[in-house]
């Protein structure tokens, strides 16, 4: 597929997505969400591809947000459905059977930062900045961000982003536990390609249920979600991968697995 405002580049399992559009600050419209959407599908059939890094054009932005000039376009109906597409979109790179990494370079505000919150790991450069500016527009959060920032950080903490509009700097969203790491800028790609190779050098399938054990779990009572990590660590014991990894470790060598 030809793709207008995405990049993408797959390298020994690592698929690096590029939202650009940096003229805008990589802001989202409907195009780039059905961009996002038929990327993620690809990705998610190719049996080559064991991670993907998430990332922006240019050195300014991340995604600075939804496409303003787009969205001031829209009539209530287009507006809901506009959310709902980038809610759907956003899901699905959450549920994608395959670890997705944020390599947030810049600005990561409104849908940006959305985006990095439905991605399973997060890693800011130094000058990154997060927010949640919808109010100052009098809208709210429509990609799903008044739901996983309340997960990601605790309530009082994702009211005061959401009512605020506040801009946080990268040290302050480590701190609240939106982002794992802060790196220097010039080592963003660097810091995010090597924790992208530890993870594709694992078994697969146990990668992908133990995203699968964290997500479902989220949604479950606790004792619920110790019948289904049970269950999912049985369906594991079917695998030939767990054959491999676990002759690899008594036989000291380096595991060779096929997801399988």
């Amino acid at each position: 597929m030809a793709w207008e405002n995405i990049l993408l580049e797959i390298e020994d399992g690592i698929a690096v997505l590029t939202i650009n559009r940096p003229k805008v600050l990589n802001a989202l419209n409907a195009a780039v969400l059905a961009e996002l959407d038929a990327a993620m599908d690809q990705l998610a059939a190719d049996d080559q591809v064991r991670v993907i890094i998430i990332t922006g054009a240019g050195e300014k932005s991340f995604v600075a947000g939804a496409d303003i000039a787009f969205m001031s376009q829209l009539s209530p109906m287009e507006a809901k459905e506009f959310a709902r597409k980038g809610q759907q979109v956003f899901s699905k790179i959450e549920n994608l059977p395959k670890p997705v990494i944020a390599a947030i370079n810049g600005f990561a505000l409104g849908g940006g930062n959305e985006l990095a919150m439905a991605c399973d790991i997060r890693i800011a450069s130094e000058k990154a900045k997060f927010g949640q500016p919808e109010v100052n527009l009098g809208l709210i959060a429509g990609f799903g961000g008044t739901q996983r920032l309340t997960r990601l950080v605790n309530p009082g903490m994702a009211k005061e982003i959401l009512f605020t509009a506040d801009m946080y700097d990268a040290e302050t969203a480590h701190k609240i536990g939106l982002v794992n790491h802060v790196v220097p800028a010039e080592e963003l790609m660097n810091f995010c390609k090597s924790m992208a190779k530890r993870i594709a050098a694992r078994g697969p399938i146990a990668v992908r249920l133990s995203k699968e054990a964290v997500n479902d779990g989220l949604e479950m009572d606790l004792e619920k979600a110790f019948i289904h990590e049970a269950d999912l660590f049985g369906l594991v014991f079917t695998t030939a991968d767990r054959a491999e990894g676990i002759d690899a470790f008594l036989n000291k060598r380096k595991p060779e697995f096929k997801n399988k």
